[in-house]
């Protein structure tokens, strides 16, 4: 006769099973925020460089303080066209 317990191959338990997911959600949510934080510098920077005298922001806020109703105009015809794709 043997005394030995003999050792099950159990299922992981429904709060092991939760605590896993658990982990695997915050691990994944941890990658999507460093991917939308790299993603906002990137964009960030090149807003920057964009504001740069002679940068294409710089022209269209240059154009706009000139001549705010004919900038206004443009904008309005630019929305309608692409709405008008949609």
């Amino acid at each position: 006769m043997s005394t030995e317990i003999p050792q099950s191959t159990s299922q992981p338990g429904m709060a092991e099973r939760a605590i896993d997911a658990t982990a695997d959600v915050s691990r994944t949510i941890g990658e999507v925020a460093g991917g939308l934080r790299a993603g906002v510098d990137r964009l960030t920077s090149a807003v920057e460089e964009s504001r740069k005298p002679g940068g294409a922001l710089a022209t269209v806020a240059a154009v706009t303080r000139e001549a705010p109703l004919a900038s206004l105009f443009v904008a309005f015809l630019f929305g309608m066209a692409v709405a008008r794709r949609r």
